[in-house]
C-alpha cells in the first residue's frame, strides 16, 4: 500500500522540491494500492509540495469540439482518466478555464497560475499552464504511462512553431466559469496533423532515446508503476535541437529518432 510518506520519499528522492512546479499524469492501476486512492496520490503530493504548485491535467478534448462548442468548469467531465475526474472537482483545487485542455492546480498561487486560460486560442500555447513549465523549471512527471501521454510536448511543439500540428479553420467555445458567466474564446484552433494517421501524441515515444540520453527523462519507480521523471528545460531543448537536425516530421510514425541527431 502506497502511503502519503512514500509519495513524499518518492518526490524527494527524484529531486523535487517543496517549491517546484510539476505536472503529473498517471495509470492508477499500474502503481497498485494507493491509500485513499487518487485523492490519497493528489493528498501525497500536494502536502509535499508546500511552496510548489502541482498541475493535473483535467482534459475535455473529447467533450467539447466543433460540434459541441461548450465547457462549463464547473460540471463538464474530464475525458482522460480517474485521477483527473477527481482532481477536477476537489475544492482545494483550481480548474483553469481552458476549453480542450484544462489542468486544475493545487497549491501556492495556484489561482493566479491558471488565470487567463480562457484566451487560450490551441490546447497548449505560450503562456498556457503548461507551457509555463518551461519558464518555471518545472517538471513533469508519468507515473505508469509514457511519452504518447506527455500533453508538456504539445505546448513544445507551439512554442517551436512545428509545422502541420493546429486545424486552420478555427471556432469559437463558450465557456462557463465558476460564477455562471460566460465567456467566448477566441476562434480555437484544435490538435490536427494531416500527414499522421492519428494525434502526434501518439508518435512522441518516437523521442524517447533521445530524452534520456540528453538527461531530459530519468527513470523511476512508485509502486508497481515505472516512472518518468522529466524535466521542462532539458526535453523543450532536446526536442527543438532535434527538429534543428531532422529532414522529415518526427512523429508522424512509428520511427525512433535518428540516433546522429542527438548523439
Amino acid at each position: 500500500m502506497i502511503t502519503q510518506k512514500d509519495i513524499h520519499r518518492f518526490l524527494a528522492d527524484n529531486g523535487i522540491e517543496p517549491d517546484d512546479k510539476i505536472t503529473i499524469h498517471a495509470s492508477l492501476r499500474s502503481v497498485g494500492p494507493i491509500e485513499n486512492g487518487a485523492d490519497g496520490l493528489i493528498d501525497g503530493i500536494t502536502s509535499y509540495l508546500t511552496e510548489g504548485i502541482s498541475l493535473i491535467p483535467t482534459h475535455t478534448w473529447d467533450e467539447v469540439g466543433r460540434d459541441h462548442p461548450y465547457y462549463d468548469v464547473r460540471t463538464t467531465v474530464p475525458c482522460i482518466g480517474i485521477l483527473a475526474k477527481v482532481a477536477a472537482f476537489r475544492k482545494d483545487g483550481v480548474r483553469s478555464l481552458h476549453p480542450t485542455h484544462s489542468v486544475t492546480a493545487f497549491g501556492k498561487d495556484a489561482a493566479a497560475y491558471v488565470a487567463g486560460e480562457e484566451r487560450c486560442a490551441s490546447p497548449a500555447p505560450v503562456g498556457s499552464a503548461l507551457s509555463r513549465l518551461y519558464e518555471e523549471h518545472g517538471k513533469v512527471l508519468l507515473i505508469g504511462v509514457g511519452h504518447e501521454r506527455n500533453t508538456y510536448l504539445h505546448s513544445v511543439d507551439e512554442r517551436l512553431g512545428i509545422p502541420d500540428r493546429l486545424k486552420d479553420d478555427g471556432f469559437v467555445i463558450t465557456i462557463k466559469d465558476y460564477d455562471g458567466n460566460e465567456i467566448k474564446t477566441p476562434p480555437f484552433h484544435t490538435h490536427f496533423t494531416k500527414a499522421a494517421d492519428t494525434c502526434v501524441s501518439e508518435y512522441y515515444p518516437n523521442y524517447k532515446e533521445a530524452l534520456a540520453y540528453t538527461g531530459a527523462v530519468t527513470y523511476s519507480q512508485l509502486g508497481d508503476a515505472l516512472v518518468y521523471v522529466c524535466d521542462a528545460v532539458k526535453m523543450t531543448d532536446t526536442v527543438k535541437m532535434l527538429w534543428e537536425r531532422t529532414d522529415h516530421d518526427l512523429c508522424i510514425k512509428a520511427d525512433p529518432v535518428p540516433q546522429r541527431y542527438y548523439c
